[in-house]
């Protein structure tokens, strides 16, 4: 039987979904814990600012591969929900960045004019300035969950049971350099796909931004 038989592929499409949960939370949990941060380091008071920006440029300056270890071994084992949270403390710094270039980007008069019809700090966020905020960093959002898509193979170092780790499992049985490149273009066009059909969302985005 070929390497990519029935067996094999339902186990490699396992790790796939897996590969595809653990983008999907870390990502939403980034986006919220991100968004907090940047709030924070935007409007906070002087001390959380500069603890924020401490932490933000702690992650942001060093390897999401070195956080995803020191998440393992200080924790002792690996699931779905540490997978997720060492991918979160990394991304959320960079996605407060992001957010907090949003914010920058959106007119003082938006905020002047949400002050002057009665809204609070927190409404004027929720329903003013946010919402224009995600509207201009919508691309840069998106160009960072490809990222984490495509880090999340490094969790194969760590013997969870995603995308890469299961086709390398499969990989070990191969007999035959084409069964080694059939599995890896398997592989290549699944990532392609994935993300390329982001960076589409991303352009058709753009476009519907650009006509309105």
């Amino acid at each position: 039987m070929g390497i990519l038989n029935a067996t094999n592929l339902v186990y490699i499409m396992g790790g796939f979904v897996k590969t595809i949960e653990i983008s999907a939370l870390s990502i939403i949990c980034s986006i919220v814990v991100g968004t907090a941060l940047a709030l924070v380091r935007s409007y906070g008071p002087k001390p959380l600012r500069l603890l924020v920006a401490a932490y933000i440029e702690l992650f942001r300056c060093t390897p999401n591969l070195l956080w995803i270890l020191f998440i393992y071994f200080t924790v002792q084992g690996i699931d779905l929900f540490i997978s997720t949270l060492a991918f979160t403390l990394f991304t959320s710094a960079v996605m407060a960045e992001i957010v907090r270039a949003g914010l920058n980007a959106v007119p003082t008069g938006q905020f002047e004019a949400a002050r002057s019809q009665g809204f609070g700090f927190f409404t004027a966020m929720r329903h003013i300035i946010l919402p224009q905020t995600f509207r201009i960093i919508m691309p840069a959002l998106f160009g960072q969950c490809t990222t984490v898509i495509k880090d999340s193979s490094y969790l194969s170092g760590i013997n969870v049971a995603e995308f890469m780790y299961t086709t390398n499992v499969v990989m070990a049985h191969a007999v035959s350099l084409d069964q080694v490149l059939l599995l890896y273009g398997f592989v290549f066009a699944l990532y392609f796909a994935l993300n390329f059909g982001i960076s589409l969302l991303v352009r058709r985005y753009q476009r519907k931004i650009a006509s309105a």
